[in-house]
C-alpha cells in the first residue's frame, strides 16, 4: 500500500495548473516505480484535499448557473480524474522503463457507520472562506454547519467518520493478484453507509486516507503500507527546538506517543493511528516519509519505520 499526499498534485504556493499537476504526479511516482521494478504488488492511494476545495470553490461560484454537486459526487470526480493524473503517468514511466505492468483507477466506496460521532459533530474544514455577514443565509438555506478556522474566516465543516470496510475490496483483491498496479481510494473513498435493507447511500463528508488505506490493506491482506507526506521523517516535539526526528518506531511506543498527545489531530496523528490500525490487525511494517525520499527509504536510508514490536 503506498499512500500518496494531496499534495502529491497540487503543492502550495503553486498555481496548481495542469502542467504542474502532472509534474508533480510524476515526481511523486518515482519510488514507486522502484518497487514496480522489483516485482512488488502495488496498491496506490492518495489525498484530495486541495482538489476537492478547488471544486468547492467552483460549485459556489457556478451556483447561480448550474445545480450544486454534493460533496459525495465531488469526492468522486477527484477520485476520477487524480486517477486519471496517476495512471497515465505511471503507465508512461513503466513503458520508458520497458517494464510491462498493467495500471487502473477504480472508484471506490467506504463504508462508514451512520451513527458515528462525526456525523452529529462535524469537524472537518472544506471549500471556501465565507465572511460572517453570509453565515445566517449560508446555515438557512444550506443546512450547513460553518466554524471559524483559526483566524482565517469561516468555513462550512463536514464529518469525517472512521472507514469500516472497503466495497470493492473483492475487486481490488482480485486485479492486485492477476499482477494489476491499482489506484484506489482517492481522496479517502466515497463514504457510504449501509441501510437496513443492505442498500449503500451516500455520506456528505470525507474519509481520511490514511485510514481508509489502512484498512484496504487489511482487506485484501498487505503486508507494507508507505504513508507518504511533507516531512522525512516523524518527529518528537515537532517544530521545537527540541525536537527529535525518529528513524523507528515500535508499535507500542506509537501509541504511547500518541496518547501522550505528541501527534496534533489536524496533522500527523491519523497517519499514526492508521499505522497503528494496520500492524494491530496483522500488517508487518509501515514507512511514514517524504514523497521525494520514498525510493531511499525502501533501501533504509531515511524515513521512520514503525514495527509490531
Amino acid at each position: 500500500m503506498v499512500a500518496l499526499g494531496g499534495n502529491a498534485i497540487t503543492r502550495e504556493f503553486e498555481e496548481g495548473n495542469i502542467y504542474q499537476q502532472f509534474a508533480n504526479t510524476r515526481r511523486s511516482l518515482v519510488g514507486v516505480v522502484d518497487l514496480i521494478s522489483q516485482g512488488v504488488s502495488v496498491i496506490i492511494t492518495h489525498g484530495n484535499g486541495p482538489q476537492v476545495g478547488n471544486a468547492l470553490i467552483r460549485v459556489e461560484e457556478a451556483r447561480h448557473l448550474v445545480p450544486p454537486i454534493p460533496l459525495g459526487v465531488l469526492v468522486a470526480d477527484t477520485e476520477g480524474g487524480m486517477g486519471y493524473m496517476i495512471e497515465q503517468s505511471l503507465q508512461n514511466m513503466l513503458h520508458r522503463k520497458g517494464i510491462s505492468r498493467q495500471v487502473a483507477t477504480l472508484l471506490t466506496q467506504v463504508i462508514v457507520d451512520k451513527n458515528d460521532p462525526s456525523i452529529m459533530n462535524p469537524t472537518k474544514f472544506v471549500g471556501p472562506f465565507f465572511r460572517e455577514d453570509q453565515l445566517e443565509a449560508i446555515r438557512k438555506e444550506r443546512g450547513w454547519a460553518v466554524r471559524k478556522d483559526a483566524d482565517r474566516g469561516w468555513r462550512r465543516v463536514v464529518p469525517s467518520p472512521r472507514p469500516v470496510e472497503i466495497v470493492e475490496r473483492r475487486i481490488i483483491q482480485k486485479l492486485v493478484s492477476d499482477g494489476t498496479v491499482v489506484i484506489a481510494c482517492g481522496g479517502g473513498g466515497i463514504p457510504v453507509y449501509v441501510e437496513e435493507d443492505g442498500a449503500y447511500e451516500g455520506v456528505d463528508g470525507v474519509v481520511d486516507k490514511d485510514r481508509a488505506s489502512a484498512v484496504l490493506g487489511l482487506n485484501i491482506g498487505a503486508q507494507e503500507l508507505y504513508i507518504l507526506t511533507a516531512v522525512e521523517k516523524v518527529a518528537l516535539n515537532f517544530g521545537t527546538s527540541r525536537q527529535r526526528d525518529l528513524d523507528r518506531m515500535t508499535l507500542a511506543q506509537a501509541a504511547e506517543y500518541l496518547e501522550a498527545g505528541e501527534f496534533p489531530p489536524g496533522n500527523m496523528g491519523p497517519k499514526i493511528e492508521a499505522a497503528i490500525e494496520f500492524l494491530e490487525g496483522g500488517g508487518e511494517e509501515v514507512i511514514i516519509t517524504s514523497m521525494g525520499k520514498m525510493a531511499e527509504a525502501l533501501h533504509g536510508g531515511t524515513g521512520t519505520r514503525i514495527v509490531p514490536a
